[in-house]
């Protein structure tokens, strides 16, 4: 009897560099640009992991890569945990978001062959066009919740849409019962 094979997939690191704005908490979100996944597109700093790193390993050196400031590893905590397969239909990954809201120097485009905006965006202000995986790990970050599952289909949009089906395909996963709101 053969083994089954195991499921292996890529893992991606995702910073919520976060600061309070007046209107209420903000995040750092980035344009992509040129040949790259969703070019035109908002989307949180972020980027795969490497062999031989651990994810905090990988959110530091991304977000010094993409944005130019520097991260204490202490002062990064798990956000939310999102499960996502695009509409292209190949194999799903898995995304881990970060919190940072302490940071030295300032944010700026360090990879302009592959961003060419950024800015600080509030929680409830999310700019479009927005990459629909990141929205959802936006989405259970806001709702406090540990998890999500975000599942597209063929010919559903990369971009997430308010209110059109396909961008919207996530579900979200309560934690345990630590005061984390909502949930399934």
């Amino acid at each position: 009897m053969t083994a089954p094979r195991r499921h292996t997939l890529p893992l991606d690191v995702h910073l919520l560099l976060r600061r309070d704005g007046g209107r209420g908490p903000e995040v750092l979100l980035s344009r992509r640009s040129g040949p790259v996944y969703a070019t035109g597109m908002w989307h949180l700093p972020s980027g795969h992991l490497e062999a031989g790193e651990d994810f905090v390993e990988a959110v530091v050196r991304e977000a010094h890569e993409e944005t130019g400031v520097v991260i204490d590893p202490a002062d990064v905590r798990a956000a939310v945990t999102v499960h996502h397969r695009p509409p292209t239909g190949s194999s799903s990954r898995l995304g881990v978001f970060f919190e940072v809201r302490s940071w030295s120097g300032p944010p700026r485009i360090m990879e302009p062959d592959r961003c060419d905006g950024m800015g600080w965006y509030g929680l409830d202000a999310l700019p479009a066009p927005m990459v629909a995986y990141c929205r959802a790990g936006l989405d259970a970050y806001r709702a406090g919740l540990p998890a999500a599952v975000h599942f597209q289909r063929p010919g559903d949009p990369v971009e997430h849409r308010d209110g059109q089906p396909g961008s919207g395909r996530t579900e979200f996963l309560a934690g345990p019962a630590t005061g984390a709101r909502g949930g399934r």
